[in-house]
C-alpha cells in the first residue's frame, strides 16, 4: 500500500503528462492544405486503430484511478456511507471544477468557449445522465462498496451501451454473439459479489445495485453525448454538461448539509483537484472517441476500466484480490471481447469494401 505522498506524486506526474497530450497532438496532426490554411486532422486520429487505442487507454486509466481516490477522499474528509448529502455535495464540487478546468483549458488553446444560445436544452439533457443522475448513484454506491467492487461493476457499462445501441441504431442490432457476451459479463458481476471466505452466499447489496444503475445511466449519457457531438464541439459540450450536471448535485447536497460542511486538508484538496482533472480529461477524450466511432466498435475498450480500477485499488488501498474477484474480472473481460470480436471473414469483407 502506497503512502498519500506517493499517490500525490503519481497524480501530479499523470496530470502533467495528460495535459500535454492535446498540445502535442495539435502539433502532430495540424497540417497545411493546398490553400495554406491550418487543418486539424482530429477525425483521422480518432478513427485510426492506434489512435483509438491510445486515447481509450488514457481515458480508461484515468477513470480506473478514480475508484481508489474516491475511497481515499471519503476517508480524508470523514464521509460515512450513510452521509448521502456529503457524498452528493463532494461530487458537485468535483464536476463543477472539472467543467471550469475544461473551459479555461480550451480557452487557452484559442477556442471560443462562450455559451451559445440554443444549445442549453441539449447540454442539460447530456448533463442530466452523464453527470447528475449517474454520479448520485455512483458516489452513494461507492460508499457501500470496495474500490475493486466498484471498478468491476462499472465495467458493465459496456454491455448496457450495446443493449441501448440495439434500440437506437439500425446497424448495431443485437445478435447471438452479443447476447452470449452480455450474459458472460453479468456472470462476472455476480462472482465479484461472492464473499471472500469462499461461501456461496451471494450478497448483492445497495452499493452494488446503485453502481449498476450508475453504469446504465452512464451508458445512456454516452449515447446522448455521441448524438450531441454531431452538432456541438466536444470540448464545449463536455465542459458545459459537467457544469450543468454539477449545479444539480451542488443544489441537492447544499440543501441537505450546507455549502461547506467539510474541513479540507491539503491532501483532501489535492485529491479533489486530481478527481476533477481525471473527469475533465477522461470525458473529453472518450466523448471524442464516441463522436467518430460506432458504439459497438469502441465499447470493448471500457474493459480496461475494471482492469485499471482493480489493480490500482489493490496497489493504493491494499484491497485483497481474492479468487472470485479474478474470476469475475475474467468474465467481464471475456464478455466484452466476445461482444466486440469481429470474425476474420467479416473483417476481410469490410477491408474489401473500404478498398
Amino acid at each position: 500500500m502506497f503512502s498519500l505522498d506517493d499517490m500525490f506524486l503519481f497524480a501530479y506526474k499523470l496530470k502533467t503528462c495528460v495535459f500535454t497530450l492535446p498540445l502535442v497532438y495539435m502539433n502532430i496532426v495540424r497540417k497545411k492544405d493546398r490553400k495554406g490554411r491550418q487543418q486539424v486532422k482530429t477525425e483521422k486520429f480518432f478513427t485510426h486503430p492506434i489512435g483509438v487505442f491510445i486515447a481509450a487507454i488514457v481515458a480508461t486509466f484515468l477513470w480506473g484511478s478514480a475508484f481508489p481516490f474516491i475511497k481515499l477522499s471519503y476517508a480524508e474528509l470523514g464521509i460515512q456511507p450513510q452521509e448521502v448529502g456529503e457524498q452528493i455535495l463532494f461530487a458537485g464540487y468535483r464536476f463543477f471544477l472539472s467543467g471550469v478546468m475544461l473551459l479555461f483549458f480550451f480557452k487557452a488553446l484559442g477556442k471560443d468557449m462562450s455559451f451559445k444560445k440554443g444549445t442549453g436544452k441539449q447540454l442539460v439533457q447530456i448533463g442530466l445522465f452523464q453527470t447528475f443522475l449517474q454520479y448520485i448513484c455512483f458516489y452513494i454506491g461507492m460508499s457501500y462498496s470496495s474500490g475493486i467492487e466498484g471498478a468491476i461493476i462499472s465495467g458493465t457499462s459496456s454491455f448496457f451501451q450495446i443493449l441501448l445501441a440495439h434500440f437506437l441504431y439500425k446497424d448495431d442490432a443485437l445478435n447471438m454473439k452479443k447476447i452470449i457476451g452480455v450474459s458472460i459479463g453479468f456472470c462476472g458481476v455476480v462472482l465479484v459479489n461472492v464473499p471472500s471466505d469462499g461461501s456461496l452466499s451471494f450478497h448483492f447489496g445497495i452499493g452494488s445495485l446503485l453502481l449498476l444503475i450508475a453504469a446504465m445511466l452512464y451508458s445512456y449519457g454516452n449515447i446522448l453525448a455521441k448524438e450531441g457531438s454531431k452538432t456541438l464541439d466536444v470540448g464545449y459540450m463536455t465542459a458545459y454538461q459537467m457544469i450543468f450536471g454539477s449545479i444539480g448535485l451542488l443544489c441537492i447536497g447544499g440543501l441537505q448539509v450546507g455549502v461547506m460542511p467539510f474541513t479540507f486538508s491539503i491532501h483532501a484538496i489535492l485529491m479533489l483537484i486530481y478527481l476533477s482533472f481525471l473527469s475533465a480529461a477522461g470525458f473529453c477524450i472518450w466523448n471524442t472517441i464516441m463522436k467518430y466511432n460506432k458504439v459497438g466498435k469502441v465499447s470493448m475498450y471500457m474493459f480496461f476500466i475494471p482492469v485499471f480500477g482493480v489493480l490500482l485499488s489493490s496497489m493504493i488501498l491494499g484491497e485483497a484480490i481474492h479468487s472470485f474477484v479474478l474470476f469475475g474480472l475474467a468474465c467481464v473481460a471475456a464478455g466484452i471481447i466476445v461482444v466486440n470480436r469481429t470474425p476474420a471473414k467479416q473483417k476481410m469483407e469490410q477491408e474489401k469494401q473500404v478498398a
